[in-house]
């Protein structure tokens, strides 16, 4: 488990921080339809984590 974790970190972290300057600038904008709660942080994290555990599971497919 940790190492599928690892391996996949690094998708879960781009996705985060791509959308995290994204909806930042796109907010900036004025144009926050689509946040969770209108929060930027709580849509990039949401993003990443689903991003994380799509990908874990693609390893454990392809592993297996």
């Amino acid at each position: 488990m940790q190492e599928l974790v690892q391996q996949s970190a690094g998708v879960g972290l781009g996705v985060f921080l791509g959308l995290l300057i994204g909806l930042g600038l796109r907010k900036r904008q004025g144009r926050s339809g689509g946040l969770l709660g209108g929060s930027v942080i709580l849509t990039a994290s949401a993003a990443g984590g689903v991003a994380l555990i799509v990908t874990m599971a693609l390893y454990a497919v392809t592993a297996g």
